[in-house]
């Protein structure tokens, strides 16, 4: 890519930081709030990694907590240093309103939900992907991990642009869902985000200066 467009490698990630942090701005730190009554948010965790050695079962990598919307498809990544109780409902509270029917699996961090003001179903993955009472699976949450693993190159993995690449993942899905121009888009986020922070042009010009 760099060569197609013929730019250094200092300017290059420099536009790919500046990529990030706009879409971090406008899917993070800008969060719109998932769920709602009625609503069911599938939740749950993955690693992001690979095999060590490229065998075994064992991964090394960067866990990452998420959740989708049923029915709009909104999607929320973010990374996690653990799974306890302590780092996930946190998370939970800050990204899905109370009154949301939240499907997870068995984890013991998702005991609790109940008594936080969700309704709480869960699925047991190690009988069934899907519950043969209540129906309940997290097949969608769990589809969108692949999507999302598939998105990131190989130096996209590197932890500290693991968050950015999430926000760019779900950036570019709710664009793919809603029929949006990535770029036009990404244009809008980019003026929003900067938009107070660039002087107007009629405050920046010398009223001295003469162009004639």
């Amino acid at each position: 890519m760099k060569r197609m467009i013929r730019i250094s490698n200092h300017t290059f990630v420099d536009w790919a930081c500046f990529c990030r942090e706009v879409v971090l701005n406008a899917f993070i730190d800008k969060k719109e709030k998932l769920g709602g009554i009625g609503v069911t948010v599938e939740i749950d965790e993955s690693k992001f990694g690979r095999r060590k050695y490229h065998r075994g079962h064992r991964v090394e990598g960067q866990w990452i907590f998420g959740g989708y919307e049923r029915g709009s498809g909104r999607v929320f990544m973010v990374a996690v240093e653990d799974r306890g109780r302590a780092t996930l409902l946190p998370i939970i509270k800050d990204w899905i309103l109370p009154g949301t029917t939240v499907i997870s699996d068995f984890w013991k961090a998702y005991d609790c939900l109940q008594d936080e003001g969700y309704e709480h179903l869960k699925v047991n993955h190690s009988l069934h992907f899907k519950d043969p009472v209540t129906g309940a699976h997290s097949n969608s949450i769990e589809s969108s991990w692949c999507a999302a693993k598939t998105s990131f190159s190989s130096s996209g993995r590197i932890k500290a642009h693991i968050p950015g690449n999430l926000a760019r993942y779900m950036f570019e899905k709710r664009c793919d869902q809603m029929g949006l121009d990535r770029a036009v888009e990404f244009l809008t986020l980019a003026g929003l985000l900067y938009r107070d922070s660039v002087e107007p042009v009629d405050e920046v010009l010398d009223d001295d200066v003469d162009f004639e």
